[in-house]
């Protein structure tokens, strides 16, 4: 018998059948126009704002319901310029120093990065997601977590989704290799850092690569009964 407690379940109004449509088209057209982003102003952002933007991320499905995430919120402009000195220092090394293989760097040519990561200075919040490795019982012993890359990544997803929706803009960034963050943010052992984001609104003529997403045909799979007893 399970000691779990359950509670009845809020689910969301559904919308009439002649709307889903539309409202999926809607909610699709929104999604489309979000861009990672470089350049970014210099506008103040309330920490309300993303205090709540990672508690919905914090909404997120999680393995066990271990929610194995920990989110570093960073708005000291002296901490700021620390990341950005050590994250340049290992991008440097990326992108001078020969450690990204040929074809890594064939493949991100069209988007124009280098080593140069000012936005990490201007933006007013930097947001560095950890995931927590495992946890720690109420008597210090370690506690197992489960699913942690899938639950930290779909939190992360969640919240890349929700400042998206608040109007702002973010870049997945992730500097290699990252263990600087661990200390730098003085982290504890059970954490790995795992995605920076840069969180605040676009610069005034801020471009961004004219991509094309791949067509649904490229991206879904649809399998029958048929398929299978083929």
């Amino acid at each position: 018998m399970s000691d779990a407690s359950f509670i009845p379940y809020a689910a969301p109004s559904p919308v009439p059948d002649d709307q889903l449509v539309a409202r999926a088209t809607a909610i699709h057209a929104e999604m489309e126009g979000r861009r990672s982003i470089r350049d970014f102003s210099d506008r103040p952002v309330p920490r309300a704002v993303i205090e709540y933007a990672i508690r919905t991320a914090s909404t997120a499905p999680s393995g066990a319901h271990r929610q194995p995430w920990t989110f570093v919120l960073v708005g000291d402009r002296e901490v700021k310029r620390r990341i950005r000195i050590a994250a340049e220092e290992e991008e440097r090394e990326n992108y001078e120093g020969g450690r990204l293989p040929p074809e890594w760097r064939s493949a991100i040519a069209p988007l124009g990065t280098d080593w140069h990561k000012p936005f990490l200075e201007v933006v007013p919040w930097i947001v560095v997601v950890f995931e927590q490795r495992y946890g720690a019982a109420p008597d210090g012993s370690r506690r197992q977590h489960y699913y942690v890359k899938e639950s930290v990544g779909i939190a992360c997803g969640v919240f890349i989704t929700t400042l998206h929706r608040l109007g702002l803009a973010t870049l997945t960034h992730t500097p290699s290799p990252m263990a600087f963050l661990t200390k730098l943010l003085r982290r504890p052992e059970n954490e790995r850092p795992y995605i920076v984001f840069p969180v605040g609104y676009p610069a005034p003529g801020c471009l961004v690569p004219d991509l094309t997403r791949k067509p649904l045909a490229e991206v879904m799979v649809e399998i029958t009964t048929a398929d299978l007893d083929r």
